[in-house]
């Protein structure tokens, strides 16, 4: 997976391409708990992921849970794959999503 960070001011955007699975999302945990400090907008840019697992989710929550406390998050344009998997978790009522 490729993770592309791109930051404006107190927004940051991170683009991810390929699958955020159980291999993969450390690195992703790793590069949002080093990043966030001092942001206030944090936008997920899932335009090039082709599939979120179980992990993948966990991250998303931990950052959704550091979100909430000090600014906003965006999920944006999910696959149908991945919004799938958000409405079978019940994570489309607890992320804020924008297809």
């Amino acid at each position: 997976m490729d993770i592309i960070l791109e930051q404006n001011g107190t927004e940051l955007t991170i683009r991810l391409k390929g699958r955020l699975d159980n291999s993969t999302s450390p690195q992703l945990s790793e590069t949002v708990a080093s990043s966030l400090s001092g942001i206030t907008s944090l936008i997920f840019d899932f335009t090039d992921l082709a599939y979120v697992s179980s992990a993948g989710l966990r991250v998303l929550l931990t950052a959704q849970k550091t979100m909430k406390k000090q600014g906003k998050m965006v999920v944006r344009h999910p696959n149908e794959d991945v919004i799938d998997i958000f409405e079978i978790t019940g994570f489309n009522n607890i992320l804020t999503i924008e297809k």
